[in-house]
């Protein structure tokens, strides 16, 4: 693969990574509530769902997803319902976070497991990921050279561009907690991100497969 080619890709993902969606506010969230760990443990879980999707991409599997309306619909339903979940989660969560933190004891017990597996299902069940390697891949691929390299070389560039960026936005969250260290503006943040995830996934319900 050209390297300035290599270059324009990365250049292209990079600022496709960072910019705000539910994996960035994801990693806010934890970072801020749990730590820059918990965050780290999320991130790692979503480019696992992140190399899922790209897999699905060069495999020619998002290709049969996309000409079905309904296998597609089935994904943007999956991933719209568990955003919203996530939002009404936080929303019911942010009272007792809140009184937690008046206590002064830790804010969640869950396994670090559970957000590994909370981090996969936000990447894995989000349609945009598949429509943008659909439309990214081919553009930067050499069909004169192997794919199956250039494919492991593109995935490893966006795993990670996103685990360095989600980790990122952890550890800022995490600085930034003293803004966080009154129970009412621990409640507010809450309701605030889980209205975010409420309304992402409300719009996945807009979102059009590529014919």
């Amino acid at each position: 693969m050209n390297y300035d080619i290599l270059l324009m890709y990365a250049v292209v993902s990079f600022f496709y990574i960072i910019s705000p969606g539910p994996a960035v506010f994801l990693a806010i969230y934890n970072g801020a509530i749990n730590g820059s760990k918990v965050a780290m443990v999320s991130a790692f879980g979503n480019i696992i769902g992140i190399l899922f999707l790209s897999t699905l991409s060069i495999s020619g599997l998002s290709a049969i997803l996309l000409a079905s309306s309904t296998l597609f619909m089935l994904v943007k339903i999956v991933g719209a319902s568990y955003l919203i979940y996530l939002g009404i989660r936080q929303l019911c969560f942010s009272r007792k976070t809140a009184s937690l933190l008046r206590s002064e004891e830790p804010a969640s017990r869950r396994p670090l497991s559970s957000y590994f597996k909370e981090g996969l299902l936000v990447a894995a069940t989000n349609p945009k990921p598949i429509l943008f390697f659909s439309a990214l891949f081919p553009q930067f691929l050499d069909l004169s050279l192997p794919v199956m390299p250039q494919f492991i070389v593109m995935t490893a560039i966006f795993m990670c561009f996103s685990f360095l960026s989600l980790s990122c936005y952890g550890y800022i969250a995490q600085r930034a907690k003293g803004a966080l260290s009154k129970a009412n503006n621990v409640k507010w943040f809450q309701r605030i991100s889980g209205g975010l995830f409420i309304g992402m996934g409300a719009s996945l319900f807009q979102l059009k497969s590529v014919n």
